[in-house]
């Protein structure tokens, strides 16, 4: 019972609007500084924080870590059907990207598309998320060119980026608009 009722305000908290009480816990403002970090190595500017698209980050590495929508067929950019979006499942061809890029809009007020990279870790606890999730994107060039710039990404301007961390989780969304929600 005491499970059933951690639940039910876990899920009433997760999946409400974006407030002034959107904020980073300790993983993922360290995943923040790493990843602009990194960007300043690489020349690039750090990319400012978005209230929405932290939201959407946090929101999602909730309902994976909670609903689990990840199958043999639908990878970590997938999204469950038990919560108020609509329900994705992300395949490996990317036939399905829209339902991802469009989860900023369905659930903020954020304009544009938002571009996910994500992570999962084998614990859920892990005391080194941040560092071990940059470094597996680090080592793939598809998650590296999004966080730098490179390839499909060099015309791309990340002005809004948020992150989400939970129970071996770890999310990062990238827009290219800015975030009028303060």
């Amino acid at each position: 019972m005491q499970k059933l009722a951690y639940l039910m305000v876990i899920i009433f908290y997760a999946f409400q609007q974006p407030s002034s009480t959107t904020k980073l816990n300790e993983d993922e403002k360290k995943l923040y500084q790493l990843i602009n970090t990194y960007r300043k190595v690489h020349k690039l500017p750090p990319i400012p924080l978005s209230k929405s698209l932290t939201f959407v980050a946090q929101v999602h590495a909730k309902d994976l870590a909670i609903n689990e929508p990840v199958t043999s067929k639908c990878n970590l950019h997938s999204w469950s059907d038990k919560g108020n979006w609509t329900s994705c499942c992300y395949t490996n061809d990317h036939k399905k990207a829209a339902c991802m890029w469009s989860k900023p809009r369905e659930l903020t007020s954020y304009k544009g598309n938002g571009y996910e990279i994500s992570y999962s870790s084998s614990l859920e606890n892990d005391p080194e998320i941040a560092k071990n999730a940059l470094n597996t994107w680090k080592t793939s060039a598809p998650h590296n060119n999004v966080i730098i710039n490179q390839a499909n990404w060099k015309n791309k301007q990340w002005n809004a980026i948020g992150i989400g961390i939970k129970k071996g989780y770890a999310m990062i969304w990238f827009g290219e608009e800015k975030d009028d929600e303060k």
